[in-house]
C-alpha cells in the first residue's frame, strides 16, 4: 500500500471512534472502582477460567469487572489495527511513531490490569494497601497519556490539520494552551492517587473543609492533605482555563471553531467542579463518581487537542 499524507477519511474516522471507544473503557473503570468491583475475579487474564463467566449480565460487580475487561480487550484489537493501519498508510514519521507508542501503553495497561488482580494479596510492609492496589494508580494515570496519544493521532488525521486550515496562533496562546493541559494532567495524577487512597470523602463538606466554614480542614492526615490539593488544584485549573480561554477565543488568527473551544473548555472546567461537588453533598453517589472520572478525562482530552491544534505549525511547519 502507498503511503500518503492526503487527508484520508477511512483512516481519519476510524482514529476518531477509537479516541471515543475510550472513554466507554474510562467510565468503565471508573464505575468498577466506584462500586469496589476490582476483585470480582480472582484471575486474569479470563474471568472465573472463562470469556463468558457465569453471573457476569446478573450480578453488578461481575457485569462492571468483566464489562471493563472486555472493553479493554476491544480497545487493544483497535490500537493494533491502528498503529498498523499507520504505518502502512501514513507517510509522517511522527504519526506512525504515536501509533506504535499507542499500543506499547495499551499493553502496559493490559499488563497493569493483570497484574493488579494476580498480585492483589501481597502485603507491602508499612502500607494499607496491597502490591496490586498499589498499581491501580500507575494504571488510571497511564490511562490518562493513553487518551491523549490517541487524539494527537486523530488531531493530526483531520481534515483541518491535514489541509492545513486551523489558522496560527501566537507564543501566549499556545504557551497557556500547554500549560492547562500539563495543569488537568497533574489533577487528574492527584485524583488517581486520592481517589485509590480512598480520599474522595476525607473532607465530608464543600465548599468549605468544615461544617462552621472554615477553609483548611481542622485535621489534618494524607487523605485530608490528597483531597484538600486536589480542591486547591480545581480552583488553579479554573483559573488557568478561564485565562487560556479569553485569549484563545480573542486569537483572531485562528479558525472560528478552535477559537470557540474555549466556550467548551470553560463549560467542561465547570461542570466538574460541579460534579466534584456533588460527590460530596451526595455522600459519594457512584454516578455522580462515574461523571466526574468521565469529565475529567475529556476535559485533559480537549486541553490537550486544543493545544495541539494550536501548535501545528511547529510540528509540520509546511504544508503537506
Amino acid at each position: 500500500m502507498k503511503r500518503t499524507s492526503i487527508y484520508q477519511p477511512g483512516l481519519a474516522w476510524f482514529a476518531a471512534l477509537g479516541s471515543a471507544w475510550v472513554f466507554v473503557l474510562v467510565a468503565l473503570g471508573a464505575f468498577t472502582t466506584s462500586i469496589g468491583a476490582g476483585m470480582a475475579f480472582p484471575d486474569w487474564p479470563l474471568s472465573n477460567g472463562s470469556v463468558n463467566p457465569h453471573g457476569w449480565l446478573t450480578e453488578i460487580d461481575k457485569f462492571a469487572e468483566h464489562s471493563h475487561r472486555l472493553s479493554g480487550t476491544m480497545m487493544g484489537l483497535i490500537t493494533i489495527v491502528l498503529a498498523v493501519w499507520l504505518h502502512r498508510a501514513e507517510e509522517r514519521a511522527w504519526l506512525r511513531r504515536l501509533g506504535w507508542w499507542a499500543l506499547a501503553i495499551v499493553i502496559c495497561q493490559g499488563v497493569l490490569g493483570g497484574t493488579r488482580v494476580m498480585f492483589d494479596r501481597i502485603h507491602v510492609p508499612g502500607f494499607a494497601m496491597s502490591f496490586g492496589q498499589m498499581l491501580r494508580i500507575p494504571h488510571g494515570v497511564l490511562a490518562q497519556v493513553y487518551v491523549c496519544v490517541l487524539f494527537a493521532i486523530a488531531a493530526g488525521l483531520s481534515r483541518p490539520w491535514v489541509n492545513n486550515t486551523l489558522g496560527t496562533a501566537g507564543p501566549r496562546v499556545r504557551r497557556l494552551g500547554w500549560w492547562c493541559a500539563a495543569l488537568v494532567f497533574a489533577q487528574l495524577t492527584l485524583a488517581a492517587t486520592m481517589r485509590h487512597n480512598y480520599a474522595g470523602m476525607a473532607i465530608p463538606t464543600f465548599p468549605f473543609s468544615t461544617p462552621d466554614g472554615a477553609l483548611l480542614p481542622a485535621i489534618w492526615d494524607y487523605r485530608v492533605a490528597l483531597q484538600f490539593a486536589h480542591r486547591v488544584m480545581a480552583a488553579v485549573i479554573g483559573v488557568g482555563i478561564l485565562t487560556y480561554g479569553h485569549f484563545l477565543f480573542r486569537e483572531k488568527s485562528l479558525t472560528p471553531g478552535l477559537r470557540l473551544a474555549s466556550l467548551l473548555l470553560v463549560g467542561l472546567v465547570g461542570a466538574q467542579i460541579l460534579l466534584g461537588a456533588q460527590i460530596i453533598w451526595t455522600g459519594r453517589s457512584v454516578t455522580m463518581t462515574v461523571g466526574h472520572v468521565i469529565t475529567g478525562a475529556l476535559t485533559l482530552a480537549v486541553t490537550f487537542v486544543v493545544a495541539f491544534f494550536t501548535y501545528r505549525g511547529s510540528i509540520e511547519p509546511t504544508t503537506t
